[in-house]
């Protein structure tokens, strides 16, 4: 991977300021709550060893009296317990699509957004720009809420990335690595997903950031190898606005970027085909990823990384406190 020099590396070009703001309000929370006991902000619903007070409750027989609220007992003469919640840190690890495929796009290049190779020279702001843009947001929101944050650029395998940790310089580590090329190369998605578990045996969020062009089927297997030891994912899906609404008015021939054959389109009569396909193939994405309890996100490479994002982080955090309270 090449080095990008220091100087060149600010956070204003992956984090807008109208970024921050909208996520400023939510944190990164695993449906599947950490279990360590590492300092963090992810609460365990397990309750009474930690120091941080949650609530009282009424004492019942058999409670120990060591957690019996005295001062509360003195001003009301009720026997009260504290309840204490246990702060645990979220093993956090985004894979990024660095596939042939992810060199699409049909927008201009950003004005003084990103530091990827695959819109240099071409003026155009690409899947793998975009995707870049929603992995440097998350991972500085993780690296804010003191978890571990790891990085890997995928394709036929991971061929970059850094190893996890929550260090004070960590995001620049992770931009770094971010601002590399990607390759001519498919997705090799059960490869993908063996090297990630072989390299995180604690139980650690996902977030797979791709165009998910591949079979259904094949997704379903690769992740299914993952939800098996027990962790959590995230799908971003990231499409061109051209790949999601395909108004294209001149019949032109199509390139496969991963070695498919060249395709002379008539695309006025094909277009509705072609919604219908890309239609059932995102509602056969999302019902994989409900089905292992995963979620799951389409984002427009048109548009702001901040709205949609939050919106997936509210939802997330309405279903943790869900859970808790049940």
């Amino acid at each position: 991977m090449a080095e990008v020099p220091t100087t060149s590396l600010r956070a204003e070009q992956y984090l807008a300021p109208e970024t921050l703001a909208q996520l400023a309000p939510f944190e990164l929370r695993a449906k599947r709550i950490a279990e360590g006991l590492m300092n963090g902000m992810h609460v365990s619903p397990r309750k009474g060893s930690a120091t941080d007070f949650a609530s009282h409750r009424q004492y019942v027989s058999g409670d120990s009296v060591r957690h019996v609220d005295w001062k509360v007992f003195a001003r009301s003469d009720k026997l009260q317990v504290k309840q204490f919640q246990q702060e645990t840190n979220l093993n956090v690890v985004v894979l990024v699509d660095g596939s042939a495929s992810m060199q699409f796009g049909t927008l201009t290049t950003k004005s003084g957004w990103g530091g990827t190779k695959a819109q240099r020279g071409r003026n155009v702001w690409t899947k793998y720009d975009h995707a870049t843009a929603i992995a440097a947001a998350i991972s500085f929101l993780a690296l804010r809420q003191r978890d571990q944050v790891g990085l890997g650029i995928f394709a036929d395998g991971i061929r970059s990335g850094v190893r996890r940790s929550g260090s004070n310089d960590h995001w620049r580590s992770v931009v770094r690595c971010l601002a590399s090329d990607p390759v001519d190369a498919a997705v090799s998605w059960e490869r993908v997903a063996d090297q990630a578990v072989s390299q995180n045996s604690q139980q650690t969020l996902f977030i797979i950031i791709s165009d998910f062009l591949a079979p259904p089927a094949v997704v379903q297997s690769a992740l299914s190898r993952i939800g098996h030891r027990g962790h959590d994912v995230i799908l971003v899906t990231v499409l061109d606005r051209a790949e999601r609404t395909f108004n294209i008015d001149v019949d032109a021939a199509f390139v496969g970027l991963e070695g498919e054959p060249k395709l002379e389109v008539e695309t006025r009569k094909i277009r509705s085909a072609y919604l219908d396909e890309l239609a059932k193939h995102l509602a056969d994405m999302d019902r994989i990823a409900r089905n292992f309890r995963f979620d799951m996100e389409v984002f427009d490479s048109h548009e702001s990384v901040g709205p949609i994002l939050s919106s997936l982080l509210a939802r997330r955090e309405a279903i943790l406190r869900r859970r808790v309270r049940g």
